[in-house]
């Protein structure tokens, strides 16, 4: 059987109602809320006792969604500073096209986005920043210059 496609990428985060509402001001909608729980959570993540909130978010055409779950048991676990470096080991960011990027940081920035560099152009082709989100998540940004 082949792949059939990517279903989504999940974020643990401490505050649901941030990253959803960082999510939701960046474009994306919030597809449903829902508590997780009991044998069939625990089997799936190797945790015993697993209760947690996860709000799914999708891109406006459907195809890409974010799972975002806020763990109540077990708590979740820090692995270091919120604020790592883009050249950390594992995923390190979720890129976004946007129509107009300055106006998205704009808008990003009452939700606690800061440049984590800055605005960089690549050739004629696109206009490209990284934003760090809630919970030190950080979010590309791409614009395509036309």
């Amino acid at each position: 059987m082949a792949l059939q496609r990517m279903d989504n990428v999940g974020i643990v985060v401490e505050d649901l109602d941030a990253a959803v509402a960082f999510f939701v001001e960046l474009g994306m909608e919030l597809e449903g809320r829902a508590e997780v729980a009991g044998p069939v959570a625990d089997k799936c993540t190797g945790l015993d006792g697993v209760h947690c909130d996860i709000a799914m978010v999708r891109t406006p055409d459907g195809h890409s969604r974010l799972e975002l779950a806020r763990y109540r048991t077990p708590a979740a676990i820090g692995t270091g500073p919120r604020n790592a470096p883009h050249n950390i080991l594992g995923t390190h960011r979720v890129m976004f096209a946007v129509d107009d990027i300055e106006d998205t940081v704009a808008r990003l920035r009452p939700h606690g986005a800061e440049l984590v560099g800055e605005m960089a152009r690549f050739e004629d082709s696109y206009l490209l920043c990284y934003v760090r989100g809630p919970e030190g998540i950080i979010v590309g940004l791409a614009e395509q210059l036309r």
